[in-house]
This record gives structure tokens, sequence and C-alpha cells, in this order.
């Protein structure tokens, strides 16, 4: 790992700063946030379990601060987030064991589909739609699965929460992120504690980006609050589209550096 510098922690610091912003909006700031951990010399479990910390730092921040606003109702998410809870410990102890490979390939065209979904679906706004199920059927199918993948890969939680809630509940996307929110919480320190039982997390550097998360993500909740479908609609079509791109981009270059060597 890279000395631990003024210099190096300051920029730590205002990554998690930017990551936690636009988390709190539409997910994906682990696309900022987990380069520049692995930039800095550690190992991939390291790097993923020092993101899960600071992450977690940012979607505590951001469901703070809607449910003080009253966007996020916990006493209807309780089953959903034993569900999401449960999920994302099955995940992350299945990470260990079971390869990632057909997520890797599959995930960047889900996202794709999703995007499309947040930019044509009359359904997605800023009015309440009708549920499709039950908010039980919700916990144990998308609470449970998405909680799984987090625990299991992690890119583009937000927005399967995101999609979730509003497809299969009729939540219009400003109270969407609000509970997408609460459950991404659920399921961050689910995994992030079986990564300390593992001893991969980073003390230091997950602390540190974590102030810059807590920060970032009450701007960008401060956002959702005041502005609703108005910036998380797009938000959501860009780091769908970005999540994509870079699970994408990381295929073929690797295809390329095998076929090199």
């Amino acid at each position: 790992m890279d000395p631990l510098t003024p210099e190096l922690l300051a920029l730590l610091f205002f990554v998690g700063l930017a990551a936690g912003f636009v988390d709190s909006i539409a997910g994906g700031g682990g696309l900022l946030a987990l380069p520049v951990l692995l930039w800095t010399g550690l190992s991939p479990a390291a790097a993923l379990a020092t993101n899960k910390l600071q992450g977690s730092f940012g979607t505590l921040s951001a469901t703070w601060r809607f449910v003080r606003s009253g966007h996020a109702d916990l006493s209807r998410l309780r089953e959903a987030i034993l569900a999401t809870f449960l999920g994302s410990a099955l995940g992350a102890v299945a990470v260990q064991i079971v390869r990632a490979e057909f997520l890797e390939r599959f995930i960047p065209a889900m996202l794709i589909a999703f995007a499309l979904y947040f930019l044509f679906s009359p359904r997605v706004g800023d009015v309440d739609a009708h549920n499709r199920i039950g908010e039980r059927a919700f916990a144990w199918s998308a609470g449970l699965g998405i909680g799984f993948y987090d625990g299991f890969f992690g890119p583009g939680t937000g927005s399967l929460f995101a999609v979730a809630f509003v497809a299969l509940l009729g939540y219009n996307l400003r109270r969407a992120t609000a509970h997408t929110k609460v459950l991404n919480l659920t399921s961050n320190v689910g995994a992030l504690l079986f990564f300390i039982l593992g001893g991969q997390v980073v003390w230091t550097l997950g602390l540190v980006m974590g102030a810059g998360q807590f920060l970032g993500a009450q701007l960008g909740s401060h956002m959702v609050v005041t502005r609703g479908a108005a910036i998380v609609r797009p938000l959501l079509v860009i780091v769908s589209l970005a999540i994509s791109a870079r699970l994408l981009i990381g295929d073929a270059w690797a295809a390329l550096l095998n076929a090199v060597h």
C-alpha cells in the first residue's frame, strides 16, 4: 500500500465526498471509490472490504436524513430489512467459495435495461403508482435477492433496489430513493461484518473516506428531497450506463491482456 501522506488522505476524503453525493442520489458511488482504493495498493479483497466500510457511512448519512425528513418509513421496512441483511450475509459468505464470472457478464445487460426503464417508463416520476406485490413478498424476493447480490458482487445495488421499489411497490422516485438507502445500508452492514471477521478492512483509509462519504451523502440526499425525479431520474440512467460500461470495458481489457500473455 502507498504511504499515508496528507495528500493521499486528502484525495481519499474528496473521492469519498463525491462518491457519497452520487451514491445518495442514484447509487454507484463505488465506481469512484473502488478504483482509488485499488490504486493505493490494496489487494482486491481488502479494497472491497474497505469500500464497504466507507460506503456504509454514506448510506447511514443518507438514511438518517431521509428518515428525519419523513421520506423513509422504517416501520414498513422491518421485514425487508431482515431479509436484506440475511441475503447480504449469505452473499458475503458465498463470494468466498463461488466464482463471480456469470454475474460479471450478466449485470451490464441488466443495468442497461434498467437505464431504459428509468428513461421511458411512465411509472417513473414524482407520483406513486399501484403496487404489484405486497410488502412481505417484496421483502423476501427483492430484499433477500438484492441483498445477496450486494454481499456477493455489488455494482448497481442502488439501481436494483430503486427499480424494485418503483416497479413492484409503485413508489415515486423520491420515495424509492429514500427507502433504497435504508436497504442499501442494511446490505452494506451485513456484508461488512463478514469482511471484518475475515480481517480484510483497512480502517484508516475506510474512516477517512467515510468522513467524506457522510458529508457527500448529506448534500446528495438534500437534493433528492428538494428536487425529486428531476435530479434522480437522469442520474439513475447515467449511473446505470456508467456501471455497465465499466464492467464491459473491464472484461474487454482483461481479455486483451490474457491474449497478449
